[in-house]
């Protein structure tokens, strides 16, 4: 957990918040966007953020939350094309029980995102058991 915010909403720990561009949320608003100052990446929520939410809902007792936004945070690190490949291999029977274990292996060794990893090894397991893999 981020240990300077512990309470909710981050939001009102502007200067604690950055964009994944890390430009800092205090420096996010109407007057940068007018001017044009703001990029894509000022407007997306970076990893430490999600993180920083991730603590403050274990801390508040929501385990499911926390894990759910754990798994979001790790996904910054994945170029949005690569991200929506991975989401397609995800739809039942679009992917094999190997192509499965490899994206596993890939978000583990490319993306630093092991919990995202275990997440896709436990739904090929799944898929295998409910016979939605791809069938060939």
């Amino acid at each position: 957990m981020h240990s300077k915010t512990q309470s909710y909403p981050l939001a009102d720990h502007p200067e604690q918040i950055t964009a994944a561009s890390g430009r800092p949320l205090a420096e996010i608003d109407l007057a940068a966007a007018i001017a044009g100052e703001l990029t894509a990446g000022d407007l997306q929520i970076s990893g430490e953020t999600l993180r920083a939410q991730a603590g403050v809902a274990r801390h508040s007792g929501y385990d499911q939350l926390a894990e759910n936004l754990e798994r979001a945070a790790e996904l910054t690190a994945v170029p949005n094309e690569e991200l929506l490949k991975m989401y397609g291999m995800l739809r039942p029977e679009r992917s094999s029980y190997a192509e499965l274990i490899a994206l596993a292996e890939r978000l583990e060794r490319e993306f630093q995102a092991p919990v995202n990893a275990a997440f896709v090894r436990e739904a090929a397991g799944v898929y295998r058991e409910r016979k939605l893999l791809r069938r060939a």
